[in-house]
Protein backbone atom coordinates (compact mmCIF):
# COMPACT_ATOMS: atom_id res chain seq x y z
CA UNK A 1 0.00 0.00 0.00
CA UNK A 2 1.20 3.58 -0.82
CA UNK A 3 -0.04 6.52 1.12
CA UNK A 4 -0.89 9.84 -1.04
CA UNK A 5 -0.59 12.93 1.12
CA UNK A 6 -1.36 15.97 -0.07
CA UNK A 7 0.44 19.01 1.32
CA UNK A 8 0.48 21.78 -1.76
CA UNK A 9 -2.44 23.32 -0.40
CA UNK A 10 -2.89 26.86 0.87
CA UNK A 11 -5.98 27.04 2.77
CA UNK A 12 -7.34 30.60 4.45
CA UNK A 13 -10.09 29.18 6.92
CA UNK A 14 -7.24 29.81 9.66
CA UNK A 15 -6.72 32.98 9.12
CA UNK A 16 -4.47 34.88 10.52
CA UNK A 17 -2.63 31.69 11.78
CA UNK A 18 -3.05 30.42 8.17
CA UNK A 19 -1.75 31.77 5.26
CA UNK A 20 -0.62 31.06 1.78
CA UNK A 21 2.91 31.28 2.64
CA UNK A 22 3.11 28.92 5.51
CA UNK A 23 -0.71 26.98 5.67
CA UNK A 24 -2.58 25.30 7.93
CA UNK A 25 -0.69 21.71 7.45
CA UNK A 26 2.37 23.02 9.21
CA UNK A 27 0.70 24.49 12.56
CA UNK A 28 0.90 23.19 15.68
CA UNK A 29 -2.36 23.40 16.52
CA UNK A 30 -2.79 20.07 18.35
CA UNK A 31 0.69 19.85 20.49
CA UNK A 32 4.09 20.20 19.51
CA UNK A 33 4.03 18.80 16.29
CA UNK A 34 2.54 20.18 12.99
CA UNK A 35 -0.33 18.47 11.37
CA UNK A 36 1.78 17.00 8.54
CA UNK A 37 3.47 15.55 10.90
CA UNK A 38 0.76 14.08 12.49
CA UNK A 39 -0.26 12.35 9.45
CA UNK A 40 3.00 11.56 8.42
CA UNK A 41 3.49 9.56 11.78
CA UNK A 42 -0.34 8.13 11.48
CA UNK A 43 0.82 6.27 8.93
CA UNK A 44 3.99 5.05 10.33
CA UNK A 45 2.59 1.89 12.05
CA UNK A 46 0.92 0.77 8.69
CA UNK A 47 3.77 1.46 6.35
CA UNK A 48 7.33 2.34 6.07
CA UNK A 49 8.44 5.80 5.19
CA UNK A 50 9.47 4.69 1.24
CA UNK A 51 6.00 4.05 1.04
CA UNK A 52 4.78 7.24 1.49
CA UNK A 53 5.16 9.82 -1.50
CA UNK A 54 3.86 13.93 0.00
CA UNK A 55 2.59 15.67 -2.89
CA UNK A 56 3.14 19.58 -2.44
CA UNK A 57 4.93 22.16 -4.47
CA UNK A 58 7.71 24.35 -5.19
CA UNK A 59 7.30 26.73 -2.32
CA UNK A 60 6.72 24.25 0.86
CA UNK A 61 9.65 21.76 -0.19
CA UNK A 62 11.84 22.97 2.43
CA UNK A 63 8.87 23.17 5.49
CA UNK A 64 8.18 19.40 4.29
CA UNK A 65 11.52 18.32 4.26
CA UNK A 66 11.94 19.89 7.88
CA UNK A 67 8.77 17.79 9.02
CA UNK A 68 9.80 14.52 7.72
CA UNK A 69 12.98 15.18 9.69
CA UNK A 70 10.76 15.98 12.83
CA UNK A 71 8.82 12.32 12.03
CA UNK A 72 11.76 10.34 11.56
CA UNK A 73 10.49 10.05 8.06
CA UNK A 74 13.39 11.06 5.95
CA UNK A 75 12.62 8.52 3.50
CA UNK A 76 9.32 9.74 2.25
CA UNK A 77 9.20 10.47 -1.43
CA UNK A 78 8.59 14.29 -1.96
CA UNK A 79 6.78 14.87 -5.43
CA UNK A 80 6.20 18.84 -6.37
CA UNK A 81 3.50 19.36 -8.52
CA UNK A 82 4.66 21.91 -11.19
CA UNK A 83 1.55 24.01 -11.22
CA UNK A 84 -1.73 24.10 -8.48
CA UNK A 85 -4.38 22.12 -10.32
CA UNK A 86 -6.53 20.87 -7.55
CA UNK A 87 -6.91 17.30 -5.98
CA UNK A 88 -7.73 15.09 -9.03
CA UNK A 89 -4.53 16.05 -11.36
CA UNK A 90 -2.27 15.75 -8.28
CA UNK A 91 -3.43 12.63 -7.16
CA UNK A 92 -3.20 11.20 -11.07
CA UNK A 93 0.89 12.80 -11.03
CA UNK A 94 1.59 11.13 -7.74
CA UNK A 95 0.24 7.47 -9.65
CA UNK A 96 2.34 7.89 -12.27
CA UNK A 97 5.37 8.64 -10.06
CA UNK A 98 4.33 5.32 -8.30
CA UNK A 99 4.75 3.82 -11.80
CA UNK A 100 7.40 5.00 -13.64
CA UNK A 101 9.53 5.50 -10.10
CA UNK A 102 8.70 2.76 -7.79
CA UNK A 103 7.62 -0.25 -10.16
CA UNK A 104 3.74 0.27 -8.84
CA UNK A 105 1.46 -2.16 -10.55
CA UNK A 106 -2.46 -1.73 -11.51
CA UNK A 107 -3.23 -3.80 -7.76
CA UNK A 108 -1.52 -1.65 -5.77
CA UNK A 109 -3.37 0.04 -3.19
CA UNK A 110 -3.37 3.68 -2.71
CA UNK A 111 -4.78 5.38 0.22
CA UNK A 112 -5.04 9.15 -0.31
CA UNK A 113 -5.41 11.96 2.54
CA UNK A 114 -4.83 15.47 3.05
CA UNK A 115 -2.55 16.39 5.31
CA UNK A 116 -4.10 19.23 7.50
CA UNK A 117 -6.74 16.97 9.64
CA UNK A 118 -7.03 15.34 13.57
CA UNK A 119 -7.80 11.76 14.10
CA UNK A 120 -7.87 9.86 17.05
CA UNK A 121 -7.04 7.72 18.73
CA UNK A 122 -4.39 5.96 16.53
CA UNK A 123 -5.14 2.45 16.84
CA UNK A 124 -8.74 3.03 15.64
CA UNK A 125 -7.76 4.69 12.80
CA UNK A 126 -5.12 2.22 11.77
CA UNK A 127 -8.13 -0.52 11.52
CA UNK A 128 -10.25 1.75 9.57
CA UNK A 129 -7.64 2.06 7.12
CA UNK A 130 -6.88 -1.77 6.67
CA UNK A 131 -10.70 -2.11 6.58
CA UNK A 132 -10.60 0.13 3.71
CA UNK A 133 -7.64 -0.75 1.40
CA UNK A 134 -9.88 -4.60 1.87
CA UNK A 135 -12.70 -2.79 0.33
CA UNK A 136 -10.67 -1.10 -2.25
CA UNK A 137 -9.09 -4.76 -3.30
CA UNK A 138 -13.10 -5.65 -4.72
CA UNK A 139 -12.20 -2.74 -7.45
CA UNK A 140 -14.18 -0.29 -5.72
CA UNK A 141 -13.21 3.50 -4.55
CA UNK A 142 -13.48 4.16 -0.82
CA UNK A 143 -14.61 7.14 0.54
CA UNK A 144 -14.25 7.23 4.71
CA UNK A 145 -16.98 9.05 5.74
CA UNK A 146 -18.02 10.66 9.53
CA UNK A 147 -20.87 10.52 11.17
CA UNK A 148 -22.25 14.05 11.92
CA UNK A 149 -22.83 15.26 15.67
CA UNK A 150 -23.75 18.81 14.55
CA UNK A 151 -25.68 20.43 11.61
CA UNK A 152 -21.93 21.88 9.92
CA UNK A 153 -22.63 23.76 6.93
CA UNK A 154 -18.89 23.46 5.96
CA UNK A 155 -18.84 19.95 4.70
CA UNK A 156 -19.64 18.09 2.33
CA UNK A 157 -22.36 15.28 2.75
CA UNK A 158 -22.89 11.82 1.77
CA UNK A 159 -25.96 10.15 1.42
CA UNK A 160 -25.30 6.40 2.23
CA UNK A 161 -27.10 3.61 0.41
CA UNK A 162 -27.27 0.01 0.59
CA UNK A 163 -24.68 -1.72 2.64
CA UNK A 164 -22.30 -2.95 1.17
CA UNK A 165 -19.24 -5.01 2.68
CA UNK A 166 -19.25 -3.34 5.77
CA UNK A 167 -20.27 -0.12 4.96
CA UNK A 168 -22.41 1.44 2.14
CA UNK A 169 -22.88 1.65 -1.12
CA UNK A 170 -23.15 5.93 -2.02
CA UNK A 171 -26.68 6.93 -2.57
CA UNK A 172 -25.54 10.48 -3.71
CA UNK A 173 -22.70 13.36 -2.71
CA UNK A 174 -24.38 16.77 -1.71
CA UNK A 175 -22.96 20.08 -1.31
CA UNK A 176 -21.91 21.85 1.43
CA UNK A 177 -25.92 22.66 2.61
CA UNK A 178 -27.26 25.94 4.82
CA UNK A 179 -27.92 25.26 8.29
CA UNK A 180 -31.76 24.76 7.47
CA UNK A 181 -30.80 21.48 5.32
CA UNK A 182 -27.49 20.45 7.11
CA UNK A 183 -30.10 20.19 9.85
CA UNK A 184 -32.30 18.15 7.92
CA UNK A 185 -30.00 15.67 7.22
CA UNK A 186 -28.98 14.96 10.86
CA UNK A 187 -32.60 14.41 11.78
CA UNK A 188 -33.23 12.08 8.96
CA UNK A 189 -30.40 9.82 9.19
CA UNK A 190 -28.27 8.14 6.76
CA UNK A 191 -25.77 10.72 6.15
CA UNK A 192 -22.15 11.37 6.75
CA UNK A 193 -19.41 14.00 6.18
CA UNK A 194 -16.98 13.66 3.68
CA UNK A 195 -13.61 13.55 5.46
CA UNK A 196 -11.61 14.06 2.27
CA UNK A 197 -9.76 10.29 2.35
CA UNK A 198 -10.14 7.59 -0.55
CA UNK A 199 -8.63 4.73 -0.94
CA UNK A 200 -8.69 2.32 -4.20
CA UNK A 201 -6.35 0.43 -6.42
CA UNK A 202 -4.42 2.09 -9.08
CA UNK A 203 -6.27 -0.38 -11.81
CA UNK A 204 -9.69 1.04 -10.35
CA UNK A 205 -8.73 4.73 -10.56
CA UNK A 206 -7.12 5.04 -13.69
CA UNK A 207 -10.20 2.96 -15.32
CA UNK A 208 -12.53 5.78 -13.81
CA UNK A 209 -10.43 8.30 -14.68
CA UNK A 210 -10.18 7.26 -18.45
CA UNK A 211 -13.61 6.66 -17.97
CA UNK A 212 -14.97 10.31 -16.95
CA UNK A 213 -12.11 12.20 -17.29
CA UNK A 214 -10.38 10.97 -20.76
CA UNK A 215 -8.70 14.60 -20.54
CA UNK A 216 -6.87 14.16 -17.47
CA UNK A 217 -6.27 10.19 -17.93
CA UNK A 218 -4.51 11.24 -21.76
CA UNK A 219 -1.91 13.73 -19.70
CA UNK A 220 -1.19 11.22 -17.01
CA UNK A 221 -0.53 8.33 -19.28
CA UNK A 222 1.98 9.74 -21.21
CA UNK A 223 4.71 8.86 -18.09
CA UNK A 224 5.88 10.74 -15.95
CA UNK A 225 8.12 13.40 -17.52
CA UNK A 226 6.02 14.17 -20.25
CA UNK A 227 3.05 14.50 -17.66
CA UNK A 228 5.38 17.02 -15.99
CA UNK A 229 6.37 19.36 -18.40
CA UNK A 230 2.69 19.12 -19.68
CA UNK A 231 1.20 19.50 -16.74
CA UNK A 232 0.01 23.27 -17.07
CA UNK A 233 -2.61 21.12 -19.79
CA UNK A 234 -4.34 19.74 -16.39
CA UNK A 235 -7.46 20.93 -15.48
CA UNK A 236 -8.51 22.85 -11.95
CA UNK A 237 -10.57 20.03 -10.75
CA UNK A 238 -11.08 17.99 -7.44
CA UNK A 239 -10.92 14.44 -7.40
CA UNK A 240 -14.91 14.64 -5.69
CA UNK A 241 -15.88 16.67 -9.31
CA UNK A 242 -13.65 14.87 -11.61
CA UNK A 243 -14.51 10.96 -10.71
CA UNK A 244 -16.17 10.19 -7.37
CA UNK A 245 -19.31 11.96 -7.92
CA UNK A 246 -19.87 10.45 -11.69
CA UNK A 247 -18.28 6.59 -10.73
CA UNK A 248 -21.06 3.72 -10.38
CA UNK A 249 -17.84 2.27 -8.17
CA UNK A 250 -17.75 4.08 -5.08
CA UNK A 251 -18.67 2.86 -1.58
CA UNK A 252 -18.43 4.32 2.16
CA UNK A 253 -16.83 3.26 4.67
CA UNK A 254 -18.10 4.95 8.32
CA UNK A 255 -14.92 6.02 10.45
CA UNK A 256 -14.67 5.05 13.68
CA UNK A 257 -11.95 6.86 15.13
CA UNK A 258 -12.53 10.75 15.77
CA UNK A 259 -12.26 12.78 13.29
CA UNK A 260 -11.58 17.04 12.85
CA UNK A 261 -10.35 18.70 9.95
CA UNK A 262 -10.37 21.92 11.63
CA UNK A 263 -11.52 23.71 9.03
CA UNK A 264 -12.73 26.90 10.92
CA UNK A 265 -12.51 28.69 13.77
CA UNK A 266 -15.04 26.85 15.81
CA UNK A 267 -13.76 23.68 15.09
CA UNK A 268 -10.64 24.70 16.74
CA UNK A 269 -13.04 26.06 19.95
CA UNK A 270 -14.48 22.57 19.72
CA UNK A 271 -11.05 20.96 19.92
CA UNK A 272 -9.87 22.90 22.83
CA UNK A 273 -10.11 21.99 26.60
CA UNK A 274 -12.94 24.79 27.76
CA UNK A 275 -12.37 25.99 31.20
CA UNK A 276 -15.77 26.22 33.49
CA UNK A 277 -17.57 28.77 31.75
CA UNK A 278 -16.61 27.41 28.20
CA UNK A 279 -13.81 29.82 27.01
CA UNK A 280 -11.08 27.91 25.26
CA UNK A 281 -8.14 30.18 25.87
CA UNK A 282 -4.39 29.59 24.52
CA UNK A 283 -1.48 31.85 24.44
CA UNK A 284 -1.43 34.86 26.91
CA UNK A 285 -4.71 35.40 27.63
CA UNK A 286 -7.04 37.44 30.07
CA UNK A 287 -10.91 36.76 30.26
CA UNK A 288 -13.07 38.25 32.42
CA UNK A 289 -16.45 37.92 32.82
CA UNK A 290 -16.63 35.71 29.53
CA UNK A 291 -18.26 32.56 28.56
CA UNK A 292 -18.02 30.46 25.54
CA UNK A 293 -15.17 32.15 23.96
CA UNK A 294 -12.29 31.36 22.02
CA UNK A 295 -9.24 33.27 22.90
CA UNK A 296 -5.98 33.10 21.23
CA UNK A 297 -3.06 35.04 21.46
CA UNK A 298 0.38 34.87 20.23
CA UNK A 299 2.57 38.42 20.63
CA UNK A 300 0.92 40.34 23.13
CA UNK A 301 -1.31 40.10 26.33
CA UNK A 302 -4.96 40.11 24.93
CA UNK A 303 -7.89 40.63 27.54
CA UNK A 304 -11.45 40.20 27.12
CA UNK A 305 -14.08 41.65 28.96
CA UNK A 306 -17.89 40.76 29.13
CA UNK A 307 -17.28 38.73 25.79
CA UNK A 308 -19.71 35.67 24.98
CA UNK A 309 -19.87 33.52 22.08
CA UNK A 310 -17.17 35.00 20.65
CA UNK A 311 -13.87 34.10 18.41
CA UNK A 312 -10.82 36.28 19.21
CA UNK A 313 -7.54 35.48 17.03
CA UNK A 314 -4.33 37.69 17.89
CA UNK A 315 -1.22 37.21 15.78
CA UNK A 316 1.63 40.32 15.75
CA UNK A 317 -0.17 42.18 12.67
CA UNK A 318 -3.82 40.96 12.47
CA UNK A 319 -6.24 40.32 15.16
CA UNK A 320 -9.47 38.63 13.79
CA UNK A 321 -13.03 38.94 16.11
CA UNK A 322 -15.84 36.96 15.08
CA UNK A 323 -18.83 35.59 15.91
CA UNK A 324 -18.91 32.08 16.58
CA UNK A 325 -20.91 29.90 13.74
CA UNK A 326 -19.51 32.76 11.51
CA UNK A 327 -16.00 31.75 11.21
CA UNK A 328 -16.69 30.36 7.60
CA UNK A 329 -16.58 33.61 6.70
CA UNK A 330 -13.12 33.94 7.25
CA UNK A 331 -12.32 33.29 3.46
CA UNK A 332 -14.67 35.94 2.78
CA UNK A 333 -12.22 38.45 4.59
CA UNK A 334 -9.13 37.07 2.94
CA UNK A 335 -10.70 37.25 -0.12
CA UNK A 336 -11.08 40.67 0.13
CA UNK A 337 -8.15 41.92 1.29
CA UNK A 338 -6.31 40.06 -1.66
CA UNK A 339 -8.63 42.14 -3.37
CA UNK A 340 -7.25 45.57 -1.54
CA UNK A 341 -4.08 44.58 -2.54
CA UNK A 342 -3.00 43.56 1.55
CA UNK A 343 0.03 41.56 1.94
CA UNK A 344 -1.65 40.13 4.73
CA UNK A 345 -3.52 37.94 2.53
CA UNK A 346 -0.73 35.57 2.07
CA UNK A 347 2.42 37.05 4.52
CA UNK A 348 3.49 36.29 7.70
CA UNK A 349 5.70 38.66 9.85
CA UNK A 350 7.41 35.73 10.37
CA UNK A 351 9.01 34.20 6.57
CA UNK A 352 10.55 31.00 6.63
CA UNK A 353 13.42 29.87 4.49
CA UNK A 354 15.45 26.74 3.77
CA UNK A 355 18.09 28.01 6.13
CA UNK A 356 16.24 29.28 8.81
CA UNK A 357 13.62 32.38 9.51
CA UNK A 358 13.25 35.79 9.56
CA UNK A 359 10.43 38.34 11.37
CA UNK A 360 9.85 41.45 10.04
CA UNK A 361 9.84 43.93 13.55
CA UNK A 362 9.02 47.09 12.58
CA UNK A 363 8.61 49.39 9.06
CA UNK A 364 8.67 52.58 7.54
CA UNK A 365 9.48 54.67 4.76
CA UNK A 366 12.97 53.80 3.84
CA UNK A 367 14.26 51.56 6.81
CA UNK A 368 12.90 48.05 8.04
CA UNK A 369 13.59 45.88 10.68
CA UNK A 370 14.04 41.97 10.87
CA UNK A 371 15.52 39.03 13.17
CA UNK A 372 17.35 36.72 11.43
CA UNK A 373 17.84 33.66 12.18
CA UNK A 374 20.21 31.12 10.16
CA UNK A 375 20.23 27.69 11.46
CA UNK A 376 23.89 25.48 12.39
CA UNK A 377 25.94 24.83 9.11
CA UNK A 378 23.10 26.76 6.89
CA UNK A 379 24.29 29.66 4.31
CA UNK A 380 22.44 32.43 2.49
CA UNK A 381 23.06 33.22 -1.19
CA UNK A 382 25.65 34.88 -2.57
CA UNK A 383 23.51 38.34 -3.24
CA UNK A 384 23.36 41.95 -3.85
CA UNK A 385 20.51 44.59 -3.23
CA UNK A 386 20.20 47.52 -6.11
CA UNK A 387 17.96 49.61 -3.44
CA UNK A 388 18.93 49.32 0.18
CA UNK A 389 21.94 48.99 2.34
CA UNK A 390 21.84 46.33 5.27
CA UNK A 391 23.28 46.59 8.93
CA UNK A 392 24.04 43.26 10.57
CA UNK A 393 24.17 43.00 14.51
CA UNK A 394 24.69 39.77 15.78
CA UNK A 395 22.77 38.81 19.33
CA UNK A 396 23.55 35.03 19.31
CA UNK A 397 26.34 32.73 18.24
CA UNK A 398 29.01 33.52 15.52
CA UNK A 399 28.24 34.68 11.63
CA UNK A 400 30.95 33.93 8.73
CA UNK A 401 30.36 37.16 6.36
CA UNK A 402 31.60 37.48 3.04
CA UNK A 403 31.11 41.32 2.19
CA UNK A 404 32.77 42.01 -1.51
CA UNK A 405 35.96 40.04 -1.65
CA UNK A 406 36.50 40.61 2.59
CA UNK A 407 35.72 36.98 4.67
CA UNK A 408 35.37 37.72 8.52
CA UNK A 409 34.05 36.16 11.53
CA UNK A 410 31.43 38.49 13.61
CA UNK A 411 30.52 37.35 17.24
CA UNK A 412 27.86 38.21 19.70
CA UNK A 413 27.62 42.12 20.26
CA UNK A 414 29.56 43.05 17.20
CA UNK A 415 28.18 44.63 13.85
CA UNK A 416 28.71 44.73 10.33
CA UNK A 417 27.81 46.96 7.36
CA UNK A 418 26.95 45.94 4.14
CA UNK A 419 27.12 49.04 1.58
CA UNK A 420 24.27 49.43 -1.70
CA UNK A 421 24.69 46.79 -4.90
CA UNK A 422 27.83 45.07 -2.70
CA UNK A 423 27.84 41.48 -3.28
CA UNK A 424 27.72 39.62 0.09
CA UNK A 425 27.12 36.11 1.97
CA UNK A 426 26.00 35.29 5.36
CA UNK A 427 26.65 31.86 7.20
CA UNK A 428 26.41 30.15 10.56
CA UNK A 429 29.35 28.11 10.63
CA UNK A 430 29.13 26.88 13.92
CA UNK A 431 26.68 24.71 16.05
CA UNK A 432 23.91 27.08 17.78
CA UNK A 433 21.47 29.35 16.40
CA UNK A 434 22.96 31.96 14.76
CA UNK A 435 20.44 34.99 15.63
CA UNK A 436 20.96 38.60 14.30
CA UNK A 437 18.92 42.01 13.82
CA UNK A 438 19.04 43.37 10.14
CA UNK A 439 18.51 47.26 9.64
CA UNK A 440 18.02 47.72 6.09
CA UNK A 441 18.01 51.33 4.81
CA UNK A 442 16.97 52.45 0.96
CA UNK A 443 13.99 53.81 -1.59
CA UNK A 444 12.93 50.01 -1.64
CA UNK A 445 12.84 47.26 0.46
CA UNK A 446 10.99 44.60 -1.29
CA UNK A 447 12.04 41.32 -1.18
CA UNK A 448 12.40 41.09 -4.57
CA UNK A 449 15.43 43.54 -4.83
CA UNK A 450 17.66 40.18 -4.55
CA UNK A 451 19.91 39.15 -7.19
CA UNK A 452 21.19 35.94 -6.57
CA UNK A 453 24.88 34.80 -7.71
CA UNK A 454 25.39 31.31 -5.70
CA UNK A 455 22.61 29.50 -3.88
CA UNK A 456 23.09 25.91 -2.03
CA UNK A 457 19.04 25.38 -2.13
CA UNK A 458 18.57 25.12 -6.17
CA UNK A 459 17.09 28.92 -6.18
CA UNK A 460 17.34 31.15 -9.27
CA UNK A 461 20.93 32.77 -9.66
CA UNK A 462 22.16 35.12 -13.03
Amino acid sequence: MKIIILAGGGGSRLFPLSRTRFPKQFLKLNGDKSLLAQTIERFMPLVKPSDMIIVTNPDYVHHVKSELVDSKAQGAHILLEPLARNTAPAIAFAIAYCVDRLGCGPDEVMFVTPSDHIIRPLEEFSLNVRQAAAMAKMNKIVTLGVKPNNPETGYGYIRAGQPFDIGFSVESFREKPDRATAEAYLATGGYYWNSGMYVFTMGCFMAELQKHRPDIYALADTGLDEMTANFAEMPNISIDYAIVEESGQVVMLPLTAEWSDIGSWDAIYDLLEKDDDGNAVQGDCMPIECSNTLMLGNSRLVAGIGLNDLLVVETNDVIVVAKKGESQKVNDLVQELRANGRVEADENTTVYRPWGLYTVLTSGQGYKMKKIIVNPGQILSLQMHYHRSEHWIVIGGTAKVTIGEVESMVHENESVFVPQTTKHRLENPGRLLLQLIEVQNGSYLGEDDIVRYKDEYGRVCV
